[in-house]
This record gives structure tokens, C-alpha cells and sequence, in this order.
């Protein structure tokens, strides 16, 4: 016979059932997605975050207390929480547990205003909310609780039916408040994922027959070989990388000349100068070559050389004794929300330290000597982790579109860099929310050390704010000075639909290569080459001074240096410059500055 309360014993069963009910649905929930590319998309996120809670909480005894088991439960998604979607399920998760944690029994009325503290704490997090989405849902569902509950609701098995039922009639209603989800035919994805937690979570307190059991691998990265470790013909040994302190500002004839000098000896050019300093990244076999040609600018600061056959040999040795790195399934959410923000409160205490999830991700460089500032960036491809190794990033987080990190995974990555302040460089929209969750625990840790997370949406913004970072000056100018580096960058990436759609009334059908950039939608066809050109002819300009191109692991050399000729005889009054990224899923990553 039902009960009218629940206690922790019917919550830990509920929970486990929502998980693996969610976990049963995601790649149907991954379907919805508006954006027809190739990524791990909302459903993946969503579980991954949520049975990185489950794995902990199988493992509670039945007589668990209330406050215990709430811990878990929200200390576990937090700490998992991967993609927009899986931040703000975590977040719903910790203001739920914290309106029911000081409680022995639950009845209609202590839910409710669970619920509604659930949508108080998501709200918060996200800087501008959109109607349309998993937060309206979450709305929806809360309001009716809240109904329910003043009505003098007492039956919670009825209580629970009437919030579903007016959960799935807000759902059916995103489309009418989201035009994306009306034309793509669809309801919003992390919405939908919402209801299938609710939905486990009910069916378990009905008695219906559900499925307790949790694949804990469903929350672990899946493990595959990074580029690094495949067997590869190194043409350029050493990496250098210095600060050119210089005498006199460089003319434009020298700027030039430099960098060719540089193109002579090697490949992987990084060369940034202002009116002071002059940042250069190269790989050669002569470091000294390099070194020589620097001095006649001015003095040199921050000198670094790296062998790079000696590190490629190490870290083969070291991935055979241990096993392969992992890398993270992930999302893209087309209606995700924006730039997050959180607001400080009384929260659970977190205890433990991070878990294995954190640990696949092996640094590309490590700091020794303490600073005042250091940097983690997250990107995918080798080509744009040394680039980032070039402008002074202390930890490259292999990850972005298709391999969104885990809050932990940032935490992990910034508490290893031996600075006072981290700077964190997310680089893609749906890591912003994880790079500010890191932000909150690491000061829940009660350590010295800062994080500072700078919005930055794409790859070329990450760079942009990398090159624009002054030593020498306070953290809170830098970031102010960053953040406003990169409001001037225009991105633009390459790939490909996975299945047909229509967004921005444009016919998608699967197959066809896409330009979207940073509002949507800039071209689509059947050639890289034309899509990509029809793409920077929309984010380019009469102002624009440099287009860079970052060509990926599907394209040849070759092609790009041609790409690059078709796109520097029609832009010919900018710079166009073109490096290898090694990304995997977009052909090209464009920016124009």
C-alpha cells in the first residue's frame, strides 16, 4: 500500500530509477536536437551527469539518512555535470536536495517547495534564461506542485501523476515558444530528458517494474586513443617558445620578415607583437637559429625548449604501462541557454576528493616554478592544444564540441597549475557553465587559489584571449582585457549534417557539409571549399584585418595552403593565415578579427 510521505530509503530507490530510465532514453533524447551535427548531444550529457550521482548512491545502505543521501546524490551531479544541459540538471538536483535534506519523511508539501527551490537554484545559474527549454519545463512542473500542494494534495500517488501529466503538456509547448524546435519538429531535447527522470523516479514510487541497476560506464568518458598517441613521424624536433622583450616597436616589413625566417626553419608558428613584447611558439630542429634571429629585436624572456621525440617516446611508454586517455562524449544544445552566472549561498559541503572521471585528461604542460597566473584551455585536435602550449597555456584539457569536460575535469585541471589564479578558457558555449561550476567548488574548497573563467565560446576566441594576456599585470585587469579581446572576434566552423532538418529556413539534408557561425546557420552545400568561402564571406568584413583558418585532421596540407590562395586573392586588403589544428568533426575552424 502507498504511502502518503517517502523517505530516504524511497528516494534513493526513486533517484536510481529516474537515472536509469534517462540512461535507457538518451540517444532518442539525443535525437531531438536541433543542430544536426556529429556530437555525444543532450541526452549523453544529461546521463553522464546524473549516473556519476547514481554510482555513488547504489552504494548508500537502505537506512541512509535524508541529509547523507542528498549529499551524495548532489555532490555526484556536480561534480559530474558535463554540457549546459548537465549543469543545469545538477543545479535542479541541488536546490531539490536542499529543500528536502533536513527532513525524515517527505510529504506532497515539502516536495513542492523542493521543486520550486530546484527552478530557483537552475534560474540562477544561467545569466539569461531562456523560455523554451529544460527550465521551463522544470518551471512547469514546480508551479503545479506548488498547486497541487495549496489545494491540500495529501495522495502523493496522484500528486506525482498530475505533476507528470502537466510536465508533458509545458513540453509539448516548447515549440510554440521556441521557433528553432517548431521548425526543426521537435521538442526541446533537455526538457525531455527532465521528464524521463521524473517519469523513472514516479513508475518506482507506483511499484511499477523498473530498473534499478546502474551502468556506471554510462557516467565514465569513453576510453580512446588521443591523437598523441599514434605512432607519428615528428619532422621538427624541438619546441621553442619565448618572449621577445623588445627595443623598439617592430615595423611591418620586420614583422613580416621575422615570421618568414621563422616558416624557414620550421612549422607551428606562433609570432604575436605589440608596441613592448613580441610572443613567438616554433618547432625546428635548430631552436639556436630561432634564439639568434630574436636578439636582434631585444632581449628574451620566458625561454622554453622542448624535445618533443623525447616527450612523444615518454608518454607512449607511459600510456602502454597504463592504459589509453579517455575521451568525453558530449552536446551541442541548439536552444542552449547563454553566458551563466551564479550567485554565492549556503550550500551542501562537498567532502572527497575528485574521481577517476578527472584524471583521463593528462596535461599537455605543467608549470613547476609557482606564479601569480596561470591558464587551463580546453580544445580538441593536437595542432590547437600546442598552439595554446605556445601563448603559455599551463594545461590543455583535450575536449570541445563533442567532448564536453566534466566539472571535474576543470577543477582537477586548474588545482594542478601552480599559480594563485587559474584563468580558465572554455572555448566552446556548452563548457561556460562547467569552467563557473569549477569556479564555485574551488572556492567551497576553501583554498588560496582563484579560478577565473573567461566566456569564451570558440577555439579562435580562446586564442584571441591567450595572445591579449599581459604579464606582469593584476588578474583583474587582464580579464577585463580579454574579455573585451575577444568580443571582437567573428568564428566560423566547418561540418557535417547527420540527419535532415531545417533551421533558419534553410533545407539541411543529411550529408551536406555546414558553415555555422556564431548565430547560426552560414552556408550550406556539397563542398568543403565552397561552404567555407560562402561562410567568411558572411563573418569578414571591410574592417576585418586578419583571417586565420585551422584546418582539421580530415584535411591535407595541401588543401588548406589552396584554400588559403582562393581566400587571400579575394580578401587581399587582410591577412590570411592558415596552421593545423587536428580537430576532429570540423573540417575548418574560421575566425576574422
Amino acid at each position: 500500500m502507498l504511502s502518503n510521505t517517502i523517505k530516504a530509503s524511497d528516494v534513493k530507490k526513486m533517484f536510481l530509477a529516474g537515472a536509469s530510465n534517462l540512461n535507457a532514453k538518451k540517444e532518442w533524447i539525443n535525437e531531438l536536437n536541433v543542430f544536426p551535427v556529429p556530437d555525444g548531444d543532450t541526452g549523453t550529457n544529461m546521463t553522464m551527469t546524473i549516473m556519476s550521482a547514481a554510482k555513488d548512491v547504489k552504494n548508500l545502505p537502505d537506512d541512509i539518512d535524508m541529509g547523507s543521501l542528498c549529499k551524495s546524490i548532489y555532490s555526484g551531479a556536480m561534480r559530474g555535470a558535463r554540457g549546459n544541459s548537465g549543469v543545469i540538471l545538477s543545479q535542479l538536483l541541488r536546490g531539490f536536495t536542499k529543500g528536502v535534506r533536513d527532513y525524515e519523511e517527505l510529504d506532497a508539501e515539502i516536495i513542492a517547495n523542493a521543486f520550486d527551490k530546484a527552478v530557483e537554484t537552475a534560474y540562477k545559474a544561467v545569466m539569461k534564461p531562456k523560455e523554451g527549454t529544460i527550465l521551463t519545463v522544470a518551471k512547469g512542473t514546480a508551479e503545479r506542485a506548488m498547486e497541487l500542494s495549496k489545494e491540500g494534495a495529501d495522495d502523493l500517488g496522484t500528486f506525482f501523476e498530475e505533476v507528470i501529466k502537466y510536465g508533458d503538456e509545458v513540453l509539448n509547448k516548447t515549440p510554440e515558444m521556441l521557433p528553432v524546435l517548431k521548425q526543426a519538429g521537435v521538442v526541446d531535447s533537455g526538457g525531455q530528458g527532465l521528464m524521463q527522470v521524473l517519469k523513472g523516479a514516479v513508475d518506482a514510487y507506483l511499484g511499477k517494474e523498473v530498473d534499478y541497476s546502474i551502468d556506471e560506464s554510462a557516467a565514465t568518458p569513453v576510453a580512446t586513443k588521443t591523437q598523441a598517441t599514434a605512432e607519428v613521424d615528428i619532422k621538427f624536433g624541438y619546441c621553442t617558445e619565448f618572449i621577445v622583450l623588445l627595443n623598439k616597436p617592430l615595423n611591418v616589413k620586420q614583422e613580416i620578415d621575422f615570421k618568414a625566417f621563422l616558416e624557414s626553419i620550421g612549422d607551428s608558428i606562433v609570432m604575436v607583437a605589440d608596441d613592448e613584447i613580441c610572443k613567438v611558439h616554433v618547432h625546428s630542429n635548430d631552436p639556436g637559429l630561432a634564439i639568434q634571429r630574436a636578439l636582434m629585436y631585444g632581449q628574451l624572456s620566458n625561454m622554453k625548449i622542448d624535445n618533443m621525440r623525447m616527450e612523444h617516446r615518454e608518454k607512449l611508454f607511459h600510456e602502454n604501462q597504463n592504459g589509453t586517455y579517455a575521451e568525453i562524449e558530449t552536446e551541442i544544445n541548439g536552444a542552449a541557454e547563454s553566458t551563466p552566472t551564479y550567485s554565492r549561498e549556503d550550500d551542501i559541503p562537498l567532502k572527497g576528493e575528485v574521481g577517476e572521471a578527472a584524471k583521463s585528461n593528462e596535461p599537455q604542460f605543467v608549470n613547476e616554478e609557482h606564479k601569480d597566473i596561470g591558464f587551463v584551455a580546453v580544445c580538441a585536435g593536437e595542432g590547437l592544444a600546442e598552439i595554446f602550449r605556445g601563448l603559455g597555456v599551463d594545461y590543455v584539457i583535450e575536449g570541445g564540441q563533442t567532448m564536453n569536460p566534466s566539472t571535474e575535469d576543470i577543477l582537477e585541471a586548474a588545482s594542478k597549475v601552480n599559480a594563485d589564479t587559474v584563468f580558465v578558457l572554455p572555448n566552446n558555449k556548452n563548457i561556460i557553465l562547467a569552467a563557473n561550476q569549477a569556479k564555485i567548488m574551488m572556492e567551497d574548497k576553501g583554498e588560496d587559489k582563484k579560478i577565473v573563467v573567461i566566456p569564451t565560446k570558440t577555439v579562435p576566441q580562446g586564442i584571441t584571449a591567450a595572445i591579449n594576456f599581459m604579464p606582469g599585470t593584476s588578474a583583474e585587469e587582464n580579464e577585463e582585457g580579454m574579455k573585451e579581446a575577444i568580443s571582437t572576434v567573428k568564428t566560423g566552423e566547418v561540418t557535417y549534417a547527420v540527419r535532415d532538418t531545417m533551421i533558419d529556413d534553410v533545407t539541411i539534408k543529411q550529408g551536406d557539409y555546414m558553415g555555422i557561425g556564431d548565430n547560426g546557420i552560414l552556408g550550406v552545400g556539397g563542398d568543403i571549399d565552397e561552404v567555407t568561402a560562402m561562410m567568411i564571406d558572411k563573418i569578414a568584413d571591410d574592417g576585418t584585418e586578419l583571417i586565420s583558418l585551422y584546418y582539421g585532421s580530415d584535411i591535407k596540407e595541401e588543401e588548406a595552403n589552396a584554400l588559403c590562395e582562393r581566400i587571400s586573392s579575394k580578401f587581399s586588403g587582410c591577412d590570411v593565415e592558415v596552421q593545423y589544428g587536428g580537430q576532429p568533426i570540423y573540417y575548418y575552424i574560421v575566425s576574422a578579427e
